[in-house]
C-alpha cells in the first residue's frame, strides 16, 4: 500500500513543480508557525483564524500545519501526495471562505479589497500533478517505493 502510494518515475520536471510549491508552502508556513518571514507566528495566525475568520481551532491548526509540515514534505518529497492534497484541500477552502468574493484577479493595482484567487488555482493545478503523477525524481517517496514505475 504504502510503495503504491509513494511509486512516481524518476522526473525531474514533476521533482522541479513539487520543490517549487513546497518552498512557497513551508515559507508561507513558517509565517504561520514560526514568525518567519514577517509572519505573526502559531498564536498570532491562531487568533486571527479563530477569531478575526471564525475558523474553529481544530481546523485553523490544520490549516497551519498542512502548510507548514505540507511544504516540508513537499521540498524534500515525502508522502508528496498527500501533502499535496491536503495543501489542494487548504487552497479550496481559501478560495471559498475569501477570495472568491473579491474575483479572479490578483490585487496587483492596490485597487481591490482583497486578493482573488487566481494564485490559488495555479496552486491546485500544481497540486493535482503531484497527487497524479507522484513526486518524481530525488524524492524518498521514490527510495520507499523502490524506484520503481
Amino acid at each position: 500500500m504504502v510503495q503504491k502510494m509513494c511509486a512516481t518515475a524518476n522526473d525531474l520536471t514533476l521533482a522541479v513543480v513539487r520543490f517549487v510549491l513546497g518552498i512557497i508552502f513551508f515559507v508561507h508556513g513558517a509565517q504561520l508557525t514560526l514568525g518567519w518571514f514577517g509572519g505573526y507566528g502559531y498564536a498570532g495566525s491562531m487568533h486571527f483564524f479563530t477569531h478575526g475568520m471564525g475558523i474553529p481551532a481544530p481546523f485553523a491548526f490544520l490549516a497551519i500545519m498542512t502548510q507548514f509540515l505540507g511544504g516540508i514534505g513537499l521540498i524534500v518529497g515525502f508522502l508528496s501526495r498527500i501533502a499535496a492534497l491536503c495543501i489542494a484541500v487548504d487552497m479550496l477552502v481559501a478560495i471559498l471562505m475569501v477570495h472568491i468574493h473579491v474575483g479572479f484577479f490578483m490585487n496587483w493595482y492596490g485597487m481591490q479589497k482583497g486578493e482573488g484567487y487566481e494564485y490559488h488555482l495555479l496552486v491546485l493545478a500544481l497540486c493535482l500533478i503531484i497527487f497524479v503523477k507522484g513526486a518524481g525524481a530525488a524524492s524518498i517517496d521514490r527510495m520507499i517505493a523502490g524506484g520503481r514505475k
